[in-house]
């Protein structure tokens, strides 16, 4: 039987290569490559035929959502499991969106880990009832539809983005993570229907002239 070939791309060295040691101790993985950065992963996907990516969410520069969409866009077919220390609810919306198989949390026991590999490698699903959000009528977001009423920090981080400030900046103006600023931008750009900064900014003009025509 073939085994089940993995890319890791987790930004902690030292949880990485406890993962790599864990998953060379199963006959039915092989680890194929092993990165700290999503544009590693990318280069190694793009010269290795791989199964599944465990994917960290918090990455040091970036957020695991955008290297899916990146990875898709280049063609990446196969599955991805997230294992993260945890996710916030419009993350985790984010991410099933973009079509991940699973969330395993990084407290949860390694034998588990093994489980959740094997079950999403075979077409299955894996999802940490912790890890799951709120549904859509807890939200006030209605299912199967696009919604424009923006939270109040994601009001001040579209505000933040108008005045041209950079991630970090908006994270030290805010009082927040650079985590918290990414995972909101990218809920913004969600709820927007836009991918780019420009993008949401023309978008978040539409609306308010919208608004001011409503008045």
């Amino acid at each position: 039987m073939k085994p089940i070939r993995l890319l890791l791309l987790d930004d902690h060295i030292l949880f990485r290569d406890g993962l790599r040691r864990l998953l060379a101790s199963e006959p039915d993985f092989e680890t194929v490559a092993e990165c700290g950065t999503p544009e590693e992963a990318l280069e190694a996907l793009a010269r290795s035929a791989i199964d599944l990516v465990l994917l960290d969410f918090e990455l040091e520069d970036d957020t695991g959502t955008r290297f899916i969409a990146a990875a898709t866009a280049a063609g990446y077919k196969g599955k991805i499991l997230m294992v993260t220390a945890g996710m916030e609810p419009p993350d985790v919306s984010v991410a099933r969106k973009l079509g991940i198989s699973g969330i395993f949390l990084k407290h949860d026991p390694p034998a588990s880990l093994l489980e959740a590999i094997r079950t999403v490698a075979g077409g299955g699903v894996w999802m940490d009832p912790k890890a799951t959000p709120p549904t859509a009528a807890g939200t006030g977001i209605k299912s199967g539809t696009r919604t424009t009423h923006l939270t109040p920090r994601e009001e001040k981080v579209l505000r933040c983005i108008f005045e041209g400030l950079s991630n970090k900046e908006m994270a030290y103006q805010l009082g927040v993570s650079l985590s918290s600023v990414k995972a909101t931008l990218q809920h913004l750009f969600d709820k927007m229907g836009v991918r780019t900064r420009g993008q949401l900014v023309l978008k978040a003009i539409e609306r308010s002239l919208e608004s001011a025509r409503e008045r």
